[in-house]
């Protein structure tokens, strides 16, 4: 349990936190800061990160903000990526795969729940994919969006569209949430309705 946990409100348990978020070098001052607090907070929890081990960027500002405050961080990243040189090496750990399709699979894998920070659309794949899963009851974890000067606002309106013209569940709206700053993340994910062990039966409906 946290340093910052309210006993009694917890409805996940949670080690490891997959974070979604942008590798640009030329993101926005305040996105930029938002995943170095979101990094730190995330550790302080005694929540280990895994992250896509870029070093630029939102990755790299979360992998520092993380490692900082004394955090264990893992890097899934492709073969053709460090051939590259975007991987970090001064990681808890670092995962090589072969291929993007694998990296996706096991930063879920390996998470209890997923952030997404601001991004393009390597973020948004990656996102979208992990809303997917949920769907289908291959990931059950919580899903935030922290949605920093209203990022998130098109995609959220987006799937509620989905959901109002019924090519999603009414049931799906519950798959993700959102919050405003990096501080709400610890309770938000910890208060995080549980996902319905029968999901897969209205996955379709």
């Amino acid at each position: 349990m946290g340093m910052n946990s309210t006993p009694g409100l917890e409805t996940v348990k949670i080690q490891n936190v997959c974070v979604f978020c942008a590798s640009s070098s030329r993101a926005p001052a305040d996105y930029m800061e938002a995943a170095r607090e979101l990094g730190g907070i995330l550790a302080r929890e005694g929540w280990g990160v895994v992250y896509g081990a870029g070093g630029a960027g939102l990755m790299g500002r979360l992998a520092d903000g993380a490692l900082a405050a004394g955090g264990r961080v893992c890097g899934v990243i492709p073969e053709f990526m460090l051939e590259m040189e975007w991987g970090r090496q001064d990681l808890t750990e670092v995962e090589v795969v072969d291929t993007m399709h694998r990296r996706k699979a096991r930063m879920l894998e390996r998470a209890d729940a997923v952030v997404a920070l601001p991004g393009g659309c390597g973020t948004m794949e990656e996102l979208l994919e992990a809303i997917t899963w949920k769907r289908l009851s291959l990931f059950s974890g919580p899903i935030l969006l922290v949605n920093t000067r209203d990022f998130f606002a098109p995609l959220m309106e987006q799937l509620r569209r989905a959901v109002d013209q019924h090519l999603m569940n009414d049931r799906h709206r519950d798959i993700w949430r959102s919050v405003k700053h990096p501080g709400d993340v610890p309770r938000a994910l910890r208060t995080f309705p549980p996902w319905p062990e029968n999901a897969r039966h209205f996955a379709a409906l």
